[in-house]
């Protein structure tokens, strides 16, 4: 099975995103899973090996394929000739002379991963499981800004969780647009969450941005997982966000979804 960059590139405009989501547990097609491995680079196969359970092994490998088959959809690069740097917190950017105009973010947890791709932008992107074990409002009320744990509260016990996870996925989405990790502190930013809105952040003064610069996207791919999309504004607009489920080597060339 080979994996050569499309013949004709998909085309990304300056004012959309495209998000691309695998569920990396349902690909069980060994012939599938030795053309991924032998995509990655020597460090990316040993990371992989490294992790302790099969199931985490299969999340990073899909999704670290899918990070390069996407990236050659939009740029004449074969999937593994690509090549990465990390920034000082850890993300990643594209080294070489082609696709530097391509930005991305991958995000990957149990029962999906995805990666957004956008051109010339500062853009986050975050999947969690909402139905895995573990605090939730309880994080929330040591880290989250006061006025989003006073809206958590404030509503019924049983909404709490889900609501939770739209707050700690936009905020993940954001810190990654802005590159900073978890140097960012969580408490100095806050979201509005308004039902048929797309989200508003507020920031503390020491954050030093600016509202109106932020574009945010949410969105269920599965009745278990929320994910969020951050990026910067381009100037005198909107972005557009499609979405896309994929089996990355397998037919996965529908159209994109447009949802925003």
């Amino acid at each position: 099975m080979t994996s050569p960059p499309p013949s004709m590139p998909l085309d990304l405009r300056p004012d959309e995103v495209h998000v691309w989501l695998v569920e990396p547990e349902r690909i069980e097609d060994p012939r599938l899973l030795e053309a991924y491995k032998a995509l990655l680079d020597p460090g990316e196969r040993e990371r992989q090996r490294r992790f302790h359970f099969e199931r985490h092994q299969r999340q990073y490998l899909v999704s670290h394929a899918l990070v390069r088959l996407t990236l050659s959809r939009y740029a004449p690069v074969a999937p593994e000739a690509w090549r990465f740097v990390p920034n000082e917190y850890g993300r990643p950017a594209i080294v070489g002379p082609v696709g530097q105009w391509l930005r991305f973010n991958l995000s990957h947890t149990d029962g999906m991963a995805l990666v957004a791709v956008g051109r010339d932008v500062d853009l986050g992107a975050d999947i969690e499981d909402a139905e895995r074990p573990g605090e939730t409002v309880e994080i929330a009320d040591h880290y989250f800004a006061k006025t989003e744990v006073q809206a958590l509260r404030a509503l019924p016990k049983e909404l709490q969780r889900a609501r939770f996870f739209e707050y700690w996925t936009l905020k993940e989405a954001y810190i990654k647009a802005r590159g900073a990790g978890l140097s960012l502190p969580l408490d100095q930013f806050a979201f509005d969450l308004v039902p048929g809105q797309m989200p508003g952040i507020a920031f503390d003064p020491r954050m030093n941005d600016l509202p109106d610069v932020w574009q945010f996207m949410q969105h269920k791919p599965s009745a278990r997982h929320q994910a969020a999309i951050a990026f910067r504004r381009p100037r005198g607009g909107a972005l557009s966000v499609r979405w896309q489920h994929t089996v990355p080597l397998a037919g996965d060339m529908a159209p994109l979804i447009k949802t925003a």
